[in-house]
């Protein structure tokens, strides 16, 4: 399998932007204003499972997962990082990294399913992203 195969999962097109890549991994940001929320998607073709990964990817997916929860507490300063990754929705293997709030309004339940998205501002989607991508890039 090659990356070249790999097709991000229209669902995860439509809520997300890219931030950029890791060595494995595409990294999105969820279009939420509400939550900061990055997600993982290793750049591999018909990918549900991490173990469908070989282990070395799985080791790979791992590091990047450590350091995007470096990145998220840095752009965020989040009272907690949630990391997961579900799958029932969406079976394309991906990792959630979100950061989370007391003040946040699903505290201290789930986000998933929790109200309405509310996309960022343009502007203010383009600065994260940014940001974002330094910290990614000076990890």
């Amino acid at each position: 399998m090659t990356e070249s195969a790999f097709a991000l999962d229209p669902r995860l097109a439509a809520d997300t932007v890219e931030v950029g890549d890791l060595a494995l991994c595409r990294v999105l940001l969820m279009d939420d204003a509400r939550f900061p929320w990055l997600i993982l998607v290793p750049r591999r073709p018909d990918v549900s499972e991490i173990t469908d990964l070989s282990e070395a990817e799985a080791a790979d997916l791992w590091r990047e997962t450590r350091i995007a929860t470096g990145v998220m507490q840095a752009l965020s300063k989040p009272d907690k990082v949630n990391v997961g990754a579900l799958g029932n929705v969406v079976a394309q293997l991906h990792v959630h990294v979100i950061g989370r709030f007391r003040s946040d309004p699903a505290w201290p339940g789930p986000v998933w399913g929790f109200e309405t998205r509310k996309p960022y501002p343009f502007h203010a989607r383009a600065q994260l992203i940014e940001r974002a991508g330094a910290l990614f890039s000076a990890a």
